[in-house]
């Protein structure tokens, strides 16, 4: 919805300064605001989203940003990521995957010393057993995954047909935020003093989320992922004195129990098990932290309009989605898009005078056209609150039985 502390009057016809931030989420995050991105500049007129002033990435975010910052437009992303690749921009998604198996063979190697270390600590200066296993925690392996394979990933992506792998050769401002993991400060990757990091190192660096990358070395400190310290970091572009501010945010609370019907009505969450709750946690911290941060904008930048997009907070299909699946990225893809462009028909009325402050309208034909598509051949899937409430009955199911969950139709 859109923010503003007060109405402002008409500006200067001068190119408007326009800034897009991109929150963090996963392969979930990154598929929602492709969708959402392609709505958003086949819909409006006066907007092109691969030629803004300033973008600002984190996490999952920092790679879209990156992208547009490089004049990718929104529909190839598509093409690259979701639908049928181009044969030239093959992106192999297998990377995402890739155990981390120098790191998983590196502190394995420490194990043997430092269970000897332990040991002595226990035996000659009365340390308690609990401190081995203390101890050992230095062997666990800090990620799961190889952002190395990643990074290479894109950076072949940014070193081709033109494009730029170097902050400095940008003809926009492009920040990419990390989490310094020794201070706890943000790394905004692109600013002045943090500009000499290629893009694509300060992509994995946003995007290592503990547990699942290892944290990434550069010039000798570490870094993770950049929503460890905020959700958004629009401020730095806020600081610049951008005329509006576009934010998209992929990962909401989902709110459970407000069918209107009783097929619709979802059940408690906590009948998913512990993945159900951890991810309703998960999400409920990041948003807090984000309307938070909005109402302080609000408040300290009130010559910017800022207008955030983000997913209904009902919305099953966004919640339970299973990004791995290639099929469901077409689906999840199509679906932010269509969702995308039924806010802005819904709020079309007060987002008109908005934009238009800007020199951006809406393209009516474009808007209403019930038979656009971003994905073509997508067949038609379950409701979202029937399909939520079959994989919550499978989970309940096999807790009770022991059984492995059958998966839900997709």
């Amino acid at each position: 919805m859109p923010t503003k502390a007060k109405a402002l009057p008409a500006r200067p016809m001068t190119k408007p300064r326009v800034a897009l931030a991109l929150a963090g989420g996963g392969p979930l995050g990154a598929i929602y605001e492709i969708g959402a991105l392609c709505a958003l500049d086949e819909c409006l007129y006066g907007l092109k989203l691969h030629q803004c002033s300033d973008y600002i990435g984190v996490s999952a975010g920092a790679f879209i940003a990156a992208g547009l910052a490089n004049g990718i437009r929104p529909r190839d992303m598509c093409h690259m990521f979701i639908d049928d690749p181009l044969a030239d921009e093959d992106f192999d998604m297998n990377a995402l995957l890739r155990p981390a198996w120098a790191e998983v063979l590196q502190r394995s190697a420490r194990a043997p010393w430092l269970l000897a270390q332990g040991l002595w600590g226990w035996a000659a200066q009365g340390h308690s057993l609990g401190s081995i296993l203390e101890t050992l925690g230095a062997a666990l392996p800090t990620g799961l995954l190889d952002n190395e394979a990643v990074h290479r990933e894109i950076e072949a992506l940014l070193t081709r047909k033109g494009r730029c792998n170097d902050f400095r050769q940008l003809k926009a401002s492009l920040t990419l935020v990390a989490t310094d993991l020794d201070s706890g400060d943000a790394a905004p990757f692109g600013q002045p003093g943090w500009e000499h990091v290629p893009i694509s190192r300060a992509i994995v660096a946003s995007a290592a989320l503990p547990g699942l990358f290892p944290p990434v070395e550069i010039d000798g400190r570490h870094y993770a992922d950049g929503a460890l310290k905020k959700t958004m970091h629009a401020s730095i572009a806020l600081e610049q004195g951008v005329d509006i501010l576009i934010c998209l945010n992929p990962l909401v609370p989902f709110l459970a129990n407000q069918g209107v019907t009783e097929r619709e009505r979802i059940p408690p969450l906590v009948r998913g098990g512990l993945p159900v709750v951890l991810n309703q946690t998960f999400r409920s911290l990041i948003h807090s932290r984000l309307e938070l941060g909005m109402k302080h904008y609000a408040q300290d930048y009130p010559d910017t309009d800022i207008v955030l997009l983000e997913p209904d907070h009902r919305d099953a299909q966004m919640f339970l989605a299973n990004t791995f699946s290639y099929r469901q990225r077409r689906e999840l893809a199509e679906h932010a898009y269509q969702q995308t462009r039924h806010w802005l028909r819904l709020n079309a009325v007060r987002l008109t005078q908005v934009f238009a402050r800007h020199g951006i309208g809406f393209d009516a034909e474009m808007l209403h056209d019930k038979n656009r598509h971003l994905v073509v051949g997508m067949l038609q899937s379950p409701a979202p609150a029937a399909r939520l409430n079959a994989v919550l009955d499978a989970l309940e199911a096999a807790m009770k039985t022991g059984l492995e969950p059958k998966r839900a139709p997709a």
